[in-house]
């Protein structure tokens, strides 16, 4: 039986997990599970997650093979391997969602489905605890099927994803077994990480996955186990990258054996991590190994990689990254091109990517208590992540492009569809949705920070100090925000309130972006109908004072449009501009402007209104534009492009 005090103990909404130990990040979340969204933007999107995207994602993993591979190769079916080498993967993934869901909403029927789901998974293993149904089902054959896995174990880490898929095995386990208290999962990830730690290491076998991501399952497995040998092996992956004295490097082979040592960049595999000062290479691998070096700094007490992470999101955040807050602009490697390389309609911009960014840039934040961390985690999160699944929740974009002409296909199609070859991104997709919760608070000793503003309640703990947080707004639509403070009794005690960058005058940190009218109004806060004076501190307002049942923090963020011009290196958007309201990325779409939209331009004559809509796709806020000459447009939220049919869009429209 689940028990509540158990689920309350350590489950992380950010896709991180805490337990009381002398070293982690000096900035903790609040669980996801202390934490209830009644916000009408979010809510629905997180209920459709449970009710519609986690079953359809099973669904489809049952219909493709996914789930079958493991009985499969634990004997308990017959037949043949299908599907390709990392789509063990994909089943974890929504393990680990469909295990955040239960545990903020118990369902029965879904846990004893993945009862089924990890008895197949166990039965998969084989007897020193290897993991990887290919291999097992295919034996020696395994070249003439998938040459990219090699002859043997881990001979050819490049392309087999062995490692990477047992990293989402990890955090699929310890999430599991923490929405329900059962260790079935968790064995089996045990198994595999003590097989690890007799292959790898020192004076061991000396390689690297091809794939990051294992990196962050040990360090929850370790957080889980409390057993610092997987914390070890999660720093040696990352010290091991990049290392040509001690092994071969990574490099991209091809079938007919030619390859460059040059394609050690795709890996982030070619020098040493702690000498890497520009993001490289394929953008999703490398979004993992940036937050994996910032667990291990924290876990271990260490700053080992913080010079080279600073200087790595800087390059990111001021160079390479695109207004919707995505990565990668090459769709030849689905990794990041050079300095303002970021074309439109070719932007590759995966939403894994975008996932990867979100963790990566959380735990900057939680390590340093900048904001300047969360205004990128919130513009990707409204933009670049949000765009990557329908309304319905069964329709997903693995790219996120900028600018689409209604026919080039970017994603199969060109729109959303229901499912990939390579479904990582529906899969991520499972995962992200129901821990969202857990990124909106966060304390460090007597601090509440308010990070992001989603209306609901939340239980939270200062100094051993029960206090209830109610956040009521209608962000992302309108800028108020109302905050009552309920603590057990009178208590001194500091809240952090984000002021978002945008809300500053600055789109982003950098100057990337900037605003053409980029005047900032002043922002007033309110305690108990009171003007209260305060201090911005790493963009965060800081309200010190001894709070007492029922004090009401009320805020109001101005929401002027905004037009966004690009640094003027960027070509693809040199004499263009695009528009923002608040935290949301606005584009025009063909469907409401007579079917083009090379012929829409914003200027400075233009008129620009916000427009409620709470009859359009979805409730909304729209942009109505009007040039003189009586030339109108409108302008929806990027997220919702492509709901109602294939067609043109852009993000980037002319300024003349």
């Amino acid at each position: 039986m689940r028990k509540s005090t158990f689920l309350t103990t350590a489950i992380l909404g950010s896709i991180l997990t805490f337990s009381a130990r002398s070293q982690d990040y000096p900035i903790q979340p609040v669980p996801f599970t202390n934490v209830k969204i009644t916000s009408a933007f979010w809510q629905p999107r997180i209920e459709t997650n449970r009710t519609q995207t986690i079953p359809f994602a099973f669904q489809k993993c049952e219909e493709t093979g996914r789930i079958d591979n493991f009985a499969i190769a634990g004997k308990l079916k017959k037949g043949e391997f299908r599907g390709q080498r990392f789509d063990d993967s994909d089943v974890f993934k929504v393990v680990e969602g469909a295990s955040y869901s239960l545990a903020s909403h118990p369902d029965p029927k879904l846990e004893a489905y993945l009862d089924t789901v990890i008895t197949k998974i166990a039965a998969a293993q084989e007897p020193d605890g290897y993991l990887y149904t290919i291999r097992t089902i295919l034996g020696d054959k395994i070249m003439d099927r998938d040459w990219r896995s090699g002859y043997t174990r881990f001979n050819f880490l490049n392309g087999s994803h062995e490692l990477y898929n047992v990293g989402h095995l990890y955090e699929a386990a310890v999430a599991h077994y923490q929405a329900t208290g059962k260790k079935t999962l968790l064995n089996v990830a045990t198994k595999n990480a003590d097989y690890l730690l007799k292959v790898f290491g020192p004076e061991k076998l000396i390689e690297v996955p091809g794939h990051e991501e294992i990196e962050l399952g040990l360090v929850k497995l370790y957080r889980a186990t409390k057993k610092k040998e997987y914390l070890d092996l999660a720093k040696f992956f990352i010290d091991m990258r990049g290392r040509k004295d001690l092994r071969r490097i990574l490099i991209v082979q091809q079938p007919d054996g030619s390859a460059s040592h040059a394609d050690s960049l795709y890996f982030q595999d070619h020098i040493p991590v702690t000498e890497q000062t520009e993001v490289v290479g394929h953008s999703v691998r490398a979004g993992y190994l940036y937050a994996g070096m910032t667990d291990v700094d924290a876990v271990m007490g260490a700053k080992t990689y913080g010079k080279a992470l600073n200087k790595l999101w800087h390059n990111a955040v001021d160079q390479r990254m695109f207004l919707t807050g995505g990565v990668g602009a090459n769709r030849m490697n689905e990794g990041f091109g050079e300095d303002y390389e970021l074309p439109n309609q070719e932007a590759y911009a995966e939403t894994c990517a975008s996932v990867a960014q979100m963790l990566w840039n959380y735990r900057m934040f939680l390590e340093s208590g900048d904001a300047a961390y969360l205004d990128v985690f919130e513009r990707i999160m409204y933009n670049g992540f949000l765009s990557g699944v329908s309304l319905d929740g069964t329709h997903f974009f693995y790219p996120n492009p900028l600018a689409a002409d209604g026919v080039t296909k970017f994603n199969g199609e060109a729109t959303r569809v229901e499912w990939f070859a390579t479904s990582c991104c529906p899969t991520n997709v499972t995962r992200v949705m129901p821990s969202l919760p857990g990124y909106v608070y966060a304390v460090r000793n007597n601090d509440l920070y308010l990070n992001l503003f989603m209306a609901g309640t939340a239980n939270v703990s200062l100094n051993n100090q029960p206090i209830t947080v109610t956040q009521e707004t209608n962000y992302p639509w309108n800028g108020f925000q109302k905050l009552t403070l309920i603590p057990e009794k009178a208590t001194d005690f500091t809240v952090r309130i984000r002021i978002p960058g945008w809300a500053q005058g600055k789109p982003m940190p950098g100057d990337l972006y900037r605003y053409q009218n980029a005047g900032a109004q002043p922002i007033t806060i309110k305690i108990n109908g009171k003007k209260a004076t305060y201090q911005l501190e790493k963009g965060f307002a800081v309200l010190q004072r001894t709070w007492k049942k029922g004090d009401v923090v009320e805020m109001e963020l101005p929401m002027p449009i905004r037009k966004v011009l690009a640094h003027e290196k960027v070509k693809a958007d040199q004499g263009r501009v695009a528009l923002e309201r608040g935290p949301i990325v606005y584009c025009v779409e063909g469907v409401d402007n007579g079917g083009e939209v090379e012929q829409i331009s914003v200027n400075e004559q233009t008129k620009l209104k916000a427009v409620n809509a709470p009859d359009f796709i979805t409730t909304s806020v729209l942009i109505k534009g009007e040039n003189p000459g009586g030339t109108k447009f409108t302008a929806i939220p990027y997220h919702l492009w492509s709901h109602r049919g294939v067609g043109k869009m852009a993000v980037w429209v002319h300024n003349r």
